[in-house]
């Protein structure tokens, strides 16, 4: 009953925030009006300020909203896969992989600008193919997972800074990924990040179960009549579309994978038919919220809210690595 409340409490608390989150985010910055003027001005469009809100402020907050919520889904997912806690998007690569594509193509191929995520995706699943496939040696090696990994973000962000210093379009593209200030964004980019965001998402939901299975010895599983190499692929596409599609729209973002699964897993157990969905949710609040912070703290100027997860996520990530007795699943 206790674990019961803990979880309910979890999510009423998480949902709450991200509601108060939002609002604030919606009325605060160079414009600002009140929670009625806002609402007002949204269903009459009389409202010159709700206006320029709708147009610039509204589609930044839902691409911080969808970005939060599949990173983080992508790390639980990854985490899920590979038996380690410190498994993460922008930590082994994959979103690196995915910016990498993103800015070769809006450099090079802008009339296929709606098609970006799916070259994000190539990107992305070159990235953790190139992990998984170098990593395994008679089964997987999670310490050696993670230091492939770093290489191979290293080697697609080289790639990336290389290519950003061939032209002034180039310089441009590879700001437009790696800033992550989420300025500027369209309603376009929401339409975009939403329709694969939900695939990304809805797959993940469905999948759930796979993930509880992967908790167990390769052995146990395939005994459970669980297809071991099956379920990992799938699990993998899925949490590779998700990366892809929040760098490819919202930028590179580090840690959010590896602090909010580590997070909900205290909160509401490794369960994830429980832990996917309230890491979507505090995952949006998370980036939400840094990227609020980003373009308030030291207004008008802003602080990209990669910038602020990089600042949270670092010390972070040394606290497990110090704290963590143990390998996810092991």
């Amino acid at each position: 009953m206790l674990r019961k409340n803990k979880k309910a409490l979890s999510f009423i608390s998480v949902i709450i925030l991200l509601i108060l989150v939002s609002i604030q985010s919606a009325l605060m910055g160079s414009i600002k009006v009140t929670p009625y003027e806002l609402i007002h001005g949204l269903i009459t469009g009389t409202n010159d300020q709700v206006a320029i809100i709708k147009d610039l402020r509204l589609p930044r907050i839902l691409i911080a909203l969808f970005a939060g919520a599949a990173l983080s889904v992508a790390g639980v997912l990854l985490q899920a896969v590979m038996r380690n806690p410190l498994a993460d998007p922008g930590i082994i690569g994959v979103s690196a992989g995915a910016g990498f594509m993103s800015i070769v193509v809006v450099a090079f191929f802008p009339t296929l600008y709606f098609f970006v995520p799916l070259f994000a995706f190539l990107g992305g699943a070159l990235a953790f193919f190139l992990v998984y496939s170098l990593s395994w040696r008679s089964g997987l090696d999670p310490l050696r997972m993670i230091l492939i990994g770093i290489a191979v973000n290293a080697l697609f962000t080289g790639l990336s800074q290389g290519l950003g210093f061939s032209g002034s379009a180039l310089t441009q593209s590879m700001s437009q990924v790696m800033t992550s200030t989420l300025t500027m964004k369209k309603w376009s980019d929401v339409d975009v990040l939403i329709l694969y965001g939900t695939i990304g998402l809805v797959l993940s939901f469905v999948v759930y179960s796979w993930c509880n299975y992967l908790a167990l010895d390769d052995k146990t599983a395939k005994n459970l009549g669980v297809n071991v190499n099956l379920a990992r692929l799938v699990i993998s596409l899925v949490a590779v579309l998700l990366a892809s599609v929040a760098t490819a729209v919202a930028g590179l973002f580090a840690f959010v994978g590896l602090l909010i699964p580590h997070i909900g897993r205290s909160l509401v157990g490794t369960d994830h038919k429980v832990l996917i969905p309230f890491s979507a949710l505090a995952g949006a609040l998370l980036i939400l919220t840094a990227d609020t912070l980003g373009r308030t703290i030291i207004a008008p100027n802003e602080i990209p809210a990669s910038i602020i997860m990089a600042v949270i996520g670092g010390p972070f990530l040394i606290f497990l690595l110090r704290k963590s007795d143990r390998i996810y699943g092991h």
